[in-house]
């Protein structure tokens, strides 16, 4: 593949071509502009805010999130905390978690959040100019197309080899949330119907520590200790020539929020803690900076990356 070069004398690998020249980083993010509302159109009003740190004892981050605004006149790129009133544009939050050696795993975690820019846009149109097809066959064929990038990269260097990326995305149409899922990346829910501090996980982590706990095998503390946890029995690359999706829909209500996550904050903070969290941040901190702060200070030993989206 000629695109992808291996620059040996920093162990990074460089990009050569167009199509993968422009890799976004988070801090080119920009400021969305709100769509004007129609009477046709439910509008919600949205807040978000995302946060990665590669924690103490990493010299990397292979993790990356994403925020994208959709709309009939074009894909903006959302800045790491803002909010916004939808009524015909779409939202769309992601985040991945890359691996592999050589510092691969950063670059693949790159490479899945710049195929969904480049190619989840154009397979699902926009809600003004019609759906040229649901949002199944579009997760279906967006994840698809990252496997296959990975995986030709993983055959195709040997420092590529075993490249992989965990990869949850969430995208907010109208009055619904389309969820699709690989590896051990997490979706959350949290319900405004349910007081109390309620957290409801929609994703299931593709690891067989996560099999064990959902057959009734081992229990959740079991789960949280065991040391086979984090091995991922699905991802897309990592030597997997088909990769299905865990896909998914909930209708939205406003006071519900939701957190996408790395495995870096659940390594470090326990469900109820994530509520207790969230419940408890101080103002001067975005939701995902000080939920990301607190995983870090309570284990620290991989990379952590939050994104939250509440809706009123």
């Amino acid at each position: 593949m000629r695109n992808v070069t291996y620059r040996q004398q920093d162990g990074r690998f460089c990009l050569i071509d167009f199509e993968f020249a422009s890799l976004l980083k988070e801090e080119s993010f920009g400021k969305t502009k709100p769509t004007s509302p129609t009477s046709s159109q439910p509008q919600r009003h949205f807040e978000w805010s995302g946060c990665t740190d590669p924690g103490p004892f990493r010299t990397n981050n292979e993790d990356s999130f994403l925020g994208l605004s959709i709309d009939p006149a074009g894909v903006r790129h959302l800045g790491r905390t803002g909010s916004a009133n939808t009524a015909g544009n779409d939202l769309l939050f992601a985040v991945s978690d890359g691996m592999g050696g050589a510092k691969a795993g950063e670059f693949a975690s790159q490479i899945a959040i710049d195929k969904i820019t480049r190619r989840f846009p154009p397979l699902i149109g926009s809600r003004g100019e019609g759906r040229p097809i649901g949002y199944l066959p579009a997760f279906a064929a967006l994840f698809a197309e990252i496997n296959k990038a990975l995986q030709h990269l993983g055959d195709s260097y040997e420092e590529c080899h075993g490249m992989g990326a965990t990869l949850s995305l969430c995208w907010f149409s109208g009055e619904n949330m389309h969820f699709a899922h690989v590896g051990d990346s997490r979706i959350y829910h949290l319900p405004s119907a349910v007081k109390g501090g309620v957290i409801r996980q929609l994703t299931e982590d593709d690891t067989h520590v996560a099999w064990l706990l959902r057959t009734g095998q081992i229990s959740s503390l079991e789960a949280r200790m065991h040391p086979a946890r984090n091995h991922l029995q699905k991802a897309l690359g990592a030597g997997n020539q088909f990769v299905t999706p865990q896909v998914g829909e909930i209708v939205c209500q406003p006071g519900d929020r939701f957190l996408i996550c790395t495995d870096g904050v659940t390594d470090g903070l326990s469900d109820q803690a994530i509520v207790e969290t969230l419940e408890q941040g101080p103002k001067d901190l975005s939701p995902a900076e000080h939920l990301v702060r607190e995983a870090i200070r309570s284990s620290g030993k991989d990379n952590a990356t939050a994104v939250i989206v509440a809706i009123s």
